[in-house]
């Protein structure tokens, strides 16, 4: 429990205090790595492609749900919610967020005024049973301490037959020393080596049905890496990402399932 609350205080001064969201390599208020499949990678990038990378993570997200204008959806670790606003362009008549940060949920209510945002946990979501069709999860989940109660949380509060799609980057079975020794965000405890495997099956243990995992690695380390190059973070943002993918450490998925139709939650 010690080292755990060493983990949260570190998340909490990370998105917290310093407003990870606010420096250059994230840009525009996002805090993903990018969807780059459509942004050449052979000349210098520019801010608005950086900003187009991370928007089409989210459109990835979002396809993969078929969001209607009927769907009441959640998205959990919001951040900033900036990503909200991707999700009320969808036409959903509810989008409300989730982030354990105080500061960064206070941070999403200025941005985006017309979306529900409350503090809470991704294994203790404030909010009751069936009561979203659709909920996600963008570049979130590695920050997780219970993945399993994650999912056990999104079954109860998706209705019979509501979907559930998460992205984020996940360990191969074992990596977490050599991740530590690679990356500074896993040898501080910010991120943690969960697999990618153990989530698919606590999505099971937890009753949703059509889980399945993508990998889309090859649409994110090397435009990631691309822009980690160039800039003013250059110097001291960590770029290690691309040589742990190269290795097997470390891959980007992304995750899918649904809650059976008929099921209580």
């Amino acid at each position: 429990m010690e080292e755990q609350a060493i983990r949260a205080e570190v998340r909490r001064r990370t998105y917290g205090e310093k407003d990870l969201a606010a420096l250059h390599v994230f840009a525009g208020g996002f805090i993903n790595f990018g969807y780059w499949r459509d942004i050449p990678l052979d000349g210098e990038l520019t801010v608005d492609q950086r900003i187009a990378a991370q928007q089409a993570l989210y459109d990835t997200v979002l396809d993969t749900l078929h969001v209607t204008a009927d769907d009441r959806v959640l998205e959990v670790g919001c951040g900033q919610g900036v990503g909200a606003r991707k999700v009320v362009g969808r036409g959903p008549r509810v989008v409300c967020g989730v982030d354990l940060v105080p500061e960064q949920v206070e941070r999403a209510r200025r941005n985006t005024p017309d979306v529900e945002f409350r503090v809470g946990a991704a294994d203790d979501l404030p909010f009751g049973d069936d009561t979203f069709e659709r909920v996600l999860s963008v570049e979130a989940a590695q920050h997780f301490e219970d993945l399993a109660g994650f999912a056990r949380e999104c079954a109860r509060v998706l209705v019979p037959g509501g979907r559930l799609a998460v992205t984020t980057f996940f360990a191969a079975h074992g990596a977490g020393p050599e991740l530590s020794d690679l990356l500074d965000s896993f040898a501080r405890g910010l991120d943690l080596p969960h697999t990618v495997e153990g989530f698919l099956d606590d999505l099971r243990a937890a009753g949703f049905t059509e889980v399945r995992a993508e990998s889309i690695g090859a649409h994110v380390w090397a435009g990631l890496d691309r822009w980690l190059a160039q800039g003013p973070h250059r110097d001291h943002w960590d770029r290690g990402w691309l040589p742990a993918a190269e290795r097997g450490l470390v891959d980007y998925h992304l995750v899918t399932a649904r809650q059976p139709a008929g099921s209580e939650g």
